[in-house]
């Protein structure tokens, strides 16, 4: 008799047992992780990040700086952390970078402040130029800045070139390659693939759409990008050479001159970057660490230079008051300040999105509250949703209905739908790098008949109407194709007449500098698009002048936090700082730091830019299918 037991009772015995160590594993997790945050609670009172004594502030920014961060699940974040793992997508504050140098200046404890940027991986040229404002503005209590690394991307670059030292590794690397535009076309993939892909727009710049009906970029859209890169370009050049000491010729655009100094100092690009003047001098990681060390002194440990990281700094003096500041009462009149970042979609997002219906919400927050006076709406966005640009819109009239001006701050870019919600304000601020116009509109759609017809599958069936039934696996009939253009035609005339009316210019005129072309913010306030060029700092005092507001604080208006998330971010935030404490802060900002680099595997590379232009049309929800977004702006 055989007494060994069935295959399918294996089976499911095995599963089982899966099934139980599985769920020991979760239980023990969530039981470990409670207790992290009950004893961190404990202990939040009496642990603290110190600040040392004549030490350096490490700026160590890692990943894109943002105007508003996209929302994280706190338990998501807090495991994150537990368990050491790095944010695919990591972001850091504006805001709270140029709040950290500006206490950083007045911190008597900070004596130098050192820039290792290799974390930092992008950021528009707007937000360099205000955080750069900032480090000028530090070096003005006559406390120096030291930037250093093993290389520097050209955006790292533009904010090193802010400091009165640079020291560059002997092996390092650093070239300034310009701004470009260069994007992905898919016509050959899609005729291959039989999809029948309809384009309806309006605007002879407006190449949003041109991946999909073209194989390279049109002569329109290569003279309209031209044009701003190229003022782009010499607004970083201006910039950097004015810091450098030297002319904006000596950033070598020419091949045959770059390759001819690159031969000259011994094919080093280290030596290269030297030679030119980008570095003042070539330091290993030791020689770095003892010149700062020479600066500073030790830190306890005694293996590198006194110092805290940026994020240890921001813990540490957030809930500390400015010794040097004064204390006074909060004025009751309040400018509020609403974040519209990132794609433009239909019905309430996530922050780091804009939604037609959770934007609105906070515009109607702000002029139901009686202390809001003013209101700075600060567009970062590309655009995307005609009709939720539209609804967004109709609340800033209400605000201005109810006697309450509104300023508009544009950061890296506000354009199309960007520019659609900003249109209104009483006033329009931009920076002079801001990428804005992009004043077109267009719709798309893709059929499948023919590429379902290829494997055998076919539509058919009878309706009561023209149009009943319609959809991606039938052909769009002319019928059909006429009605969704002339539905973009009046979506273009209504954008332009939006611009004429609250610009002071005629439709022609508007049309003239419309039809989709993008603008940099300095051509844009010579065309009459904006008012005057500035920062939100601009704009926040030009709202309240508007306003005759004499006394008034700030109020950042944004979405409310559930109250699970709330209870779990103190939570976990108490016990996160815990773990953080258990571990050097040495380890984390030591000049050898390991950052978080971006995986520059070709494959790799390919594949998350494939991803990145198929996934951006699949997100977006109109309900009448028309679009006003700047695809040239994706990236900058």
């Amino acid at each position: 008799m055989n007494n060994n037991p069935g295959i399918i009772k294996r089976f499911f015995s095995s599963l089982w047992r899966i099934l139980t160590a599985t769920r020991s594993i979760v239980v023990n997790l969530v039981f470990f992780m409670l207790l992290f945050a009950f004893v961190g609670v404990l202990l939040s009172g009496e642990e603290q990040i110190h600040v040392p004594d004549k030490t350096a502030l490490v700026l160590n920014l890692v990943g894109e700086v943002v105007e508003q961060k996209r929302e994280v699940d706190p338990v998501e974040a807090f495991l994150s952390e537990a368990m050491e793992q790095s944010d695919d997508k990591p972001e850091v504050l504006l805001s709270d970078i140029i709040d950290v140098i500006g206490k950083a200046k007045k911190d008597d404890r900070v004596e130098i402040l050192v820039l290792q940027l290799q974390g930092l991986q992008r950021a528009g040229l707007t937000k360099l130029q205000d955080i750069a404002a900032a480090l000028e503005d530090f070096k003005s209590s006559g406390k120096q800045i030291i930037a250093l690394g093993d290389q520097f991307s050209q955006t790292q670059y533009y904010l090193a070139s802010t400091a009165d030292n640079i020291w560059l590794n002997p092996q390092g690397f650093m070239l300034l390659e310009g701004y470009g535009r260069y994007k992905m076309y898919f016509k050959s993939a899609l005729d291959k693939l039989a999809i029948n892909q309809h384009i309806f727009r309006v605007g002879t710049f407006k190449s949003a759409v041109e991946p999909f009906i073209r194989d390279d970029m049109s002569d329109a859209a290569k003279e309209a990008n031209k044009l701003w890169l190229n003022d782009l370009w010499m607004q970083y050049k201006e910039d950097v050479a004015a810091r450098r000491g030297f002319g904006i010729d000596n950033f070598d655009e020419n091949i045959d001159t770059l390759v001819s100094k690159f031969s000259a100092s011994g094919s080093s690009f280290a030596k290269y970057a030297l030679n030119n003047n980008w570095v003042d001098q070539l330091k290993s990681r030791q020689e770095m660490r003892s010149e700062l060390i020479d600066l500073v002194g030790k830190n306890k440990k005694g293996d590198s230079y006194s110092h805290i990281g940026y994020q240890a700094y921001m813990t540490a003096t957030s809930s500390t008051l400015d010794a040097s500041a004064e204390l006074t009462e909060s004025a009751s009149d309040k400018v509020a300040i609403i974040v519209a970042k990132g794609t433009i979609l239909d019905g309430t997002q996530k922050p780091g999105t804009i939604g037609g219906d959770s934007t609105a919400k906070l515009l109607r927050k702000a002029r139901f509250n009686d202390d809001v006076k003013a209101v700075v709406l600060r567009v970062d966005s590309p655009g995307g949703s005609a009709y939720a640009s539209e609804i967004i819109r109709q609340e800033v009239e209400l605000l201005k209905k109810a006697g309450k001006p509104v300023v508009a701050s544009m950061g890296t870019y506000a354009a199309s739908g960007g520019y659609w919600i900003s249109a209104p304000a009483d006033k329009i601020y931009a920076s002079p790098a801001t990428i804005t116009g992009s004043i077109g509109i267009f719709g798309m759609m893709m059929t499948f008949e023919d590429s379902l017809s290829k494997m055998g599958i076919h539509t058919d069936g009878v309706g009561t109407t023209d149009i009943a039934g319609f959809g991606p696996t039938q052909a769009l009939t002319p019928g059909m194709a006429k009605l969704f253009q002339l539905s973009i035609n009046k979506g273009y005339q209504e954008f332009i007449q939006l611009v004429a009316d609250n610009r002071g210019m005629t439709v022609e005129e508007v049309d003239a500098i419309a039809q989709g072309r993008v603008w940099s913010g300095k051509k844009a306030k010579e065309l009459g698009l904006v008012d005057e060029l500035g920062n939100l700092t601009d704009a926040v005092v030009a709202a309240a002048s508007l306003a005759k507001l004499e006394q008034y604080d700030t109020l950042l208006i944004e979405k409310e936090q559930s109250s699970r998330n709330k209870i779990m971010q103190q939570l976990l935030g108490n016990s996160a700082s815990l773990i953080g404490l258990f571990t050097s802060m040495d380890e984390k900002i030591a000049i050898d730091v390991t950052t978080n680099a971006v995986n520059n595997a070709p494959l790799s590379t390919l594949m998350t830019m494939l991803k990145a232009e198929l996934s951006q049309m699949n997100q977006f929800n109109d309900p009448q299918g028309r679009y006003t977004l700047c695809v040239a702006c994706s990236g900058n």
